[in-house]
Formats: structure tokens, C-alpha cells, sequence
């Protein structure tokens, strides 16, 4: 008897899957995106700026790390679009992008406290 014999391939379930499939260069655009939430001092100038609005020294300040720290990371986090920022006078302040980080965030604490 032939291998291949007792192979099944459910062609309309390998379609649909296709069809909602999204692009490559999407999938590659959003394992980017996840990997920014794999650094801890990212994920907690997040936690900050859920509380409020911030500047780079506070946040410092808060983390117990150096100024120059947080700016990379914030760079990192603006670059990806997770967070923004607005001036005021010589001041930058930071804040989250949206209200999607909140969700993104609230989820994924959601899940391993599960």
C-alpha cells in the first residue's frame, strides 16, 4: 500500500487558513513589535507611563537607572510607536502611544497570572 494513502488534506480548511494568513512582511512587521516587550526596562517605563505622563529624569528617577538608559529604551519604544512625546519649553515628556498599549499590557499580565 502506498504512503500517502492515509494522508487527509482538508483543502477548504487549508484555504480559509491561507485567505486569513497575513502578509509576510506584516508577520515580520509584528514579531518586531513583540520582541520590544521582551526587555524588562521597557516593559517597566510602560508600567510608569501608565500611571502618568513623565520625563526622562522622573522616569529615571523611579527605575533607579541613568537618564542615558531610559533614553535609549525610550527611543526604542517611540521608533515602535508604543509611545509619543511632547515639549514643553526645554522639557520632553513622554506618555503611551494609545490606549491599545494599556490593552496589550492588562492582556498579557491577564495571561501569566492565569
Amino acid at each position: 500500500m502506498e504512503e500517502n494513502a492515509y494522508i487527509h488534506v482538508n483543502e477548504e480548511i487549508i484555504k480559509r487558513i491561507d485567505e486569513k494568513m497575513p502578509p509576510e512582511e506584516e508577520l515580520q512587521d509584528l514579531a518586531e513589535f513583540f520582541k520590544v516587550f521582551g526587555d524588562g526596562t521597557r516593559l517597566k517605563i510602560l508600567y510608569v507611563l501608565l500611571s502618568s505622563e513623565m520625563c526622562v529624569y522622573d522616569i529615571a528617577m523611579v527605575l533607579g537607572m541613568s537618564q542615558s538608559a531610559i533614553s535609549h529604551q525610550l527611543r526604542v519604544l517611540k521608533q515602535m510607536d508604543l509611545v509619543k512625546n511632547r515639549r514643553d519649553g526645554k522639557t520632553i515628556f513622554y506618555s503611551l502611544a494609545d490606549s491599545h498599549i494599556v490593552t496589550i499590557l492588562s492582556q498579557g499580565l491577564d495571561h501569566i497570572e492565569e
